[in-house]
C-alpha cells in the first residue's frame, strides 16, 4: 500500500467570502442585480441574440428582462456558487459573471464556474484579468491547495480556455450530469498551489501594459509568457 506524501502543517483555510477583487482593467464585485443586471442583460440580448453564451450553461438564454432578473437574483442570493460581476474599470460597466463553487476550505479546494462573458468581454485582456484575480485570491489570500475548472467535454472553447489559463487536464467523467435534458461528460482541469507562482508570473507578464502595442494588440501570447525569447 502506498500513501500520499504528508502535508506539513496543514490547517483548514478561511472560506471564500463576498468581497471586491481589484485589478487594473476590471474589478470583481459581489453580484448585485440592480447595479449590474441591466447592462449585462442588454449586452447578452443585443450582442448575442442567438443565445450562444448559454449553450453549455445550466440556464439561459434570457430573451426577456424578467427572466434574466429572476435568474440573476437567485445567483446573487446564492452562497455556493458565489457569484461576482466582472466590471470593466474604464467604462464602469458590468460585462459578465463568474463564480466560486464547491468551496472546501477544510481541504483547500474550490472550483471556478458558471462563467458567462458578454460579447464585449470575450477574448479581451479584461476577461483574462478576471480569471487571474479569482485565482490570485484563492492561492495568495487564502492559501488553498487546488483550483478546479470543469466543463462540458463537448465545449471545445472552454477546454482551450482552461489550457490557455495554465490548467492541467485530468480526464473526463463520463455521464456525469444531465443538463437541459442532455447528457454531459465533464472534463476536469486544475492548478495546484505549487504550480501557482509560475502561473502568476506568466499572467502578470502578459497583463503588463508593456505587452500591448498602441492599438491594444498583444505582443506575446499568454502561452508564450514565461518562456524565453528563443523558445517563443
Amino acid at each position: 500500500m502506498t500513501l500520499g506524501p504528508t502535508v506539513e502543517n496543514w490547517t483548514p483555510r478561511e472560506s471564500i467570502r463576498r468581497h471586491v477583487m481589484q485589478g487594473r482593467l476590471v474589478r470583481m464585485e459581489p453580484l448585485d442585480v440592480a447595479k449590474h443586471g441591466p447592462a449585462m442583460f442588454e449586452q447578452f440580448r443585443d450582442l448575442d441574440p442567438d443565445g450562444a453564451v448559454w449553450t453549455y450553461m445550466p440556464d439561459g438564454p434570457f430573451p426577456e428582462w424578467e427572466g434574466f432578473r429572476a435568474a440573476f437574483q437567485a445567483k446573487a442570493n446564492s452562497q455556493d456558487p458565489m457569484f461576482f460581476a466582472i466590471v470593466e474599470i474604464e467604462s464602469g460597466e458590468a460585462r459578465g459573471v463568474a463564480s466560486y463553487l464547491r468551496d472546501d476550505p477544510a481541504n483547500g479546494v474550490v472550483e471556478v464556474g458558471w462563467i458567462a462573458f458578454s460579447p464585449k468581454l470575450q477574448r479581451t485582456p479584461q476577461a483574462t484579468e478576471a480569471m487571474y484575480l479569482m485565482m490570485r485570491h484563492v492561492f495568495d489570500d487564502l492559501g488553498y491547495r487546488r483550483y478546479e475548472w470543469k466543463c462540458n467535454n463537448g465545449n471545445a472553447a472552454s477546454k482551450r480556455a482552461a489550457i490557455r489559463l495554465g490548467m492541467t487536464p485530468e480526464g473526463v467523467f463520463r455521464q456525469a450530469v444531465v443538463v437541459k435534458g442532455r447528457n454531459r461528460d465533464t472534463a476536469w482541469f486544475s492548478i495546484l498551489d505549487h504550480e501557482w507562482p509560475a502561473q502568476k508570473a506568466r499572467f502578470e507578464t502578459w497583463l503588463s501594459p508593456s505587452n500591448f502595442d498602441e492599438a491594444g494588440r498583444q505582443i506575446r501570447r499568454l502561452e508564450e509568457c514565461g518562456r524565453s525569447a528563443d523558445e517563443a
